[in-house]
Formats: structure tokens, sequence, C-alpha cells
């Protein structure tokens, strides 16, 4: 895994050649600058003390002091856009990536959510860590060169520092990482706990149950003060070590410049420009923390990975054949959700399907409409299994509707035409079978009223979302309690638009309502992720196990 993150790295690192180009050139231009400003400070200071004329030496230290300004600002800039258009990219691959995925993603939505945002960036900053690192280290080993030139005596004591500085460097990278890794799993799982949280805030409040959710989210916190501590104390050895390293070498050249002075080897501005030396030759100490972000880096790109590795289904590449929308499921299992599985739902016809919560209702569903790939056993439409498929055909003769629609789209009109081609009359026929046409042309712009400026109850996003499954007129329609906010009335309403709107598709709906039950043609009651029993309404109301699914909200 550690190899694959590095190979990201490296290609986020050379998808901006240019900038990057850019950026190392102006990162050898401010060494550059760097390197001559201590020499060219011992000319002036020299020229000064000897009574001199010193303005070549003044103008040529005022030259590079600007030039490491302007390289400095204009590095900045770079650093920036080259992190957004990375960060972009990452973004970009991670998403697809768990679009891909889809309803068989590993990544709960808000380990995906930190993912998304904090790892891309981190990961987003290793070309600009990169190229600072090795700025560092050019002006380090450039320094130790000038200071041996002007007196290898100076150098020598220098580099009796050398040892100290890499152990510490090394040690604070090894401590570092593991900690570093903790803690973006760590806010991972906190993030995906809160988003949990956020969506059933409702059924929080409505059950009391605050403290105790409040306790379950904020469980992993110990663990994450844990790294962060770690982080820290590891950063805290690390800055007062290098913060005793760097006065104790400056003293020791000091030291050995004030012998220089005095046997005449050494100028007064040369022991300035030693100082300077050792200053630019220790930045690969004092720059210890980029090896953190590094570290960060890494790990970043480690999760990214974790995602982008995950094996995604090869897309199927047959095309739909005509028939009536007859599904069938064939030994069908999911892991948690359903067990073997055989059912046949007759195309054309009005399917309900029942069970207790957790039943695995909803996985049926999903199966049926080729939202999830079960682990084993086949799913069937009208003869050709639906993972051979092309996805774009299967999507466009299977529509879903769901208990929470996520509604997409600039305006009220684009969200109940997403995903389809349905035209402005499509979409109000749509929503009038929908029975939510009135509450639209009552809103200020009607139909192209911006959706973000629309406030909408639990039952008139269900409508919506039901019309935008119906805009599509597919070949089955699947409802997954899609119905369950609006009152029997409505629900019976929009029913018989439905059956107007598209007479002789094939209708699944997931229901925990005996009146809907009663509707259908036939019933698929789950229990235990089974099939217990296929029939008429009327036919399994014998059982008072089967009365008893309709009665457990009320019990």
């Amino acid at each position: 895994m550690a190899g694959s993150a590095d190979r990201l790295l490296v290609k986020v690192t050379a998808l901006d050649r240019p900038r990057l180009v850019a950026l190392i050139l102006s990162a050898l231009a401010g060494t550059a600058a760097g390197l001559l400003l201590p020499g060219a400070l011992a000319a002036a200071v020299d020229a000064v003390v000897a009574g001199r004329p010193s303005l070549p030496e003044v103008s040529w230290l005022i030259v590079l002091g600007v030039t490491e300004i302007a390289v400095g600002l204009i590095g900045g800039i770079l650093t920036a856009r080259m992190t957004a258009y990375a960060t972009a990219w990452l973004r970009r691959q991670l998403t697809d990536r768990c679009l891909a995925l889809g309803t068989r993603s590993a990544f709960a939505d808000g380990d995906a959510i930190s993912r998304l945002t904090g790892d891309c960036t981190g990961a987003g900053l290793v070309a600009s860590v990169v190229v600072q690192l090795g700025s560092t280290t050019l002006i380090s080993g450039g320094s130790i060169v000038l200071l041996a030139l002007m007196d290898w005596r100076l150098a020598f004591v220098f580099l009796g520092s050398i040892p100290f500085g890499l152990m510490l460097a090394r040690t604070h990278l090894k401590n570092t990482a593991d900690d570093v890794l903790t803690y973006q799993e760590v806010s991972g799982e906190l993030a995906a706990r809160m988003v949990d949280a956020v969506a059933g805030l409702r059924t929080i409040a409505a059950s009391g149950t605050a403290d105790r959710e409040a306790e379950r989210v904020l469980r992993p916190l110990p663990k994450l003060s844990l790294a962060g501590r770690g982080m820290w104390r590891t950063q805290a050895r690390m800055v007062w070590r290098s913060g005793l390293l760097l006065p104790a070498v400056e003293l020791a050249v000091l030291a050995a410049a004030g012998f220089g002075v005095m046997e005449g080897r050494l100028t007064v501005g040369q022991v300035l420009a030693a100082l300077g030396y050792v200053a630019l030759g220790m930045g690969l100490i004092t720059q210890i923390p980029l090896l953190t972000t590094l570290s960060r880096a890494r790990s970043c790109a480690r999760r990214i990975n974790e995602v982008l590795d995950s094996p995604v289904p090869e897309p199927g590449d047959l095309g739909v054949v005509p028939g009536m929308g007859t599904l069938e499921l064939r030994g069908v299992t999911v892991e948690g959700a359903l067990r073997e599985v055989d059912l046949i739902v007759r195309g054309g016809r009005f399917t309900a399907v029942v069970g207790r919560s957790g039943s695995g209702k909803s996985a049926l569903v999903n199966v049926l409409g080729g939202l999830l790939t079960p682990d084993e056993g086949t799913a069937v439409l009208d003869g050709r299994p639906l993972e051979k498929l092309r996805p774009y055909e299967l999507r466009a003769v299977v529509g879903f509707a769901f208990e929470r629609p996520a509604l997409l789209g600039a305006t009220i009109g684009d969200a109940v035409g997403y995903g389809s081609w349905a035209g402005e009359a499509a979409v109000r026929g749509a929503c009038r079978s929908a029975q939510v046409d009135d509450l639209i042309v009552r809103l200020p712009d009607g139909y192209r009223t911006p959706l973000a400026e629309t406030p909408l109850s639990g039952g008139e996003a269900q409508r919506i979302g039901l019309a935008r499954a119906i805009a599509h007129a597919p070949r089955v329609l699947i409802l997954d309690d899609a119905t369950a906010s609006l009152d029997t009335v409505t629900e019976a309403a929009v029913e018989a638009a439905i059956e107007a709107t598209l007479p002789g598709r094939t209708r699944v709906v997931v229901t925990h309502r005996a009146a809907t039950a009663s509707r259908a043609d036939t019933v698929v009651w789950l229990d235990g992720g089974r099939v217990r029993a296929v029939g008429p309404h009327g036919q399994l109301w014998g059982d008072p196990a089967y009365q008893a699914v309709f009665t457990e909200g009320e019990q």
C-alpha cells in the first residue's frame, strides 16, 4: 500500500508540469540568491569598515534581497495554484471511484467525505513540499561548500553537527508516521459517525437519546486525542532539540571564526558571512516540520488509494431486450441482508414487498433494480442478467424512488427531469401524477424556482422524487418506501395516477401499510432475509405473523 501511495504522489507531483518547472526554477533562483546573500553582506561590511566606496557592494546586496523576496512571492502563487489543481484532480478521481462503487462501497459517507476533503488537500501539497525540501537541501549543501571555501576549519566544525541533525530528523519522521496515519483514520471515523447522527436528527430527538448518541459519536475521541498528543509531543521534542542545536553550532563556528580573525585569516564581514552560512546550513533541521507534512501527505495518499484500489465490477455490454419487465432472482445472497432468495416478479404487475424492519426489503429491491450486485446468485430482467446489461440502458428501463430522495439540479424542474430526457411537458405530467404540481405552480417562479430556495417537507420531497422516477417512463418502477410520508388518501391517488400514466408497467413497492399491500397484485413477505411467502394480501392476511408486520410500528 505504501508503494502505491508513493506512486500516486509521484503522479500528483507531475500533474502540472509547466508550473512545476516554474516552481523549481523559482526555487533555484531563491536558492542562489540565498547562498550569495551572506557573501554580499560580508563584502559590504568589509568595504564600510575599510572606508572604501561601498555603493557597488550595497547595490548588489539590495538586488539579492529584492530577488529573494520576489522569488518567494512567485513561489507562493505557484504553490497555491499547483495545490489547488492537484487537490481538484484527486477529488475528481476519488468521486468517480466512489460513484462507480455505488451501493457496494465499503466506505461510510462521513469517511468518504473526510477523504474527499482533508486527505485530498493533504496529498495535493506534495509537489510544493518536495520542492521546498529539495531547495532546503541545496541551500544546506551549498552553504557548507561556501563555508569550506572561506575557511575549511569552519566547515569542519560545522560538519560535526550533521550526525546530530540527521538523527533528529530520522527520529522525528519515524515517530510521526504512525500517529499521523492514526489521526487521519480516526478523523474519518468521527466524520462518518457525525454524518449518520445528522441524518437521523429527528429520530434522535423523538427518541430522547441525544446524550447516548453524542457518546457514540465521540467514542473514538480518546484515540484521536492520543494520536494528536503523540504528534505534538514529537513536534515539541523536535522544536526544543533543534532550538538548542542551532545556537550551539553557531557558538562553535563563531569561536572558530574568532580565532581566524585573530590570526588574520578572516575579516569581520566574513565572520558575519560564516554565521549566515551556518544558519542556512541548519535550514534542513529547522525545516523538519516539512517532513511531518510529507508524512501526512503519504498517509493521505494511502487512504485515497484504499478507495482507488477498490475493485469496480466490469460494466455489462449487452443491450436490454424487449419485454414486460419480468424480474427474477436466482439463489441471491447479500451478506447481512438476504439469504438464498429465489423470486419471480411478473411483468406488468403491481408487487408489494413487506416485512419487519431489518428483514432485507431495501436490499431486495436494490438487487431487483440493479443498484446492488449480490454476493451470490443472479438477478435477471426479461431473461438477461442485470450485471451483463449496459448500465445506461438498464437505468433507462428501471426507475427508482426512495424514502429520502436526494434532489439534484438548479431548479425544481431540473430536479424532476434529472437523469432523463424528459421535456417540460413530461416533467409537468410526472408532477401531476405524483400530486405535486399544485405545490410547484404556487412557487414564485414555478418550475424555474431555484431548488436551494425551495423549502420542502418530507412528503413534498418524496413526491418530487417520485415525479422524477415517473418522468423516466421506465419499464420497471421501484418505490422503496417512497410514499411513506404521504397520507393514505394521497398515496392511493398517486398509485391511481401512476397506473394511468404508466399503464402496464411493472411496479415493485416497499411498504409498511396494509392498505397498500391490499391493492397489490402480489405481496412478497420477507422475514430474516428470506422470502417467507408470496401471494395475494387477502390470502396472507390469515397468518397472525403476517398481520404483525403491519402493526410493528404501532407497538
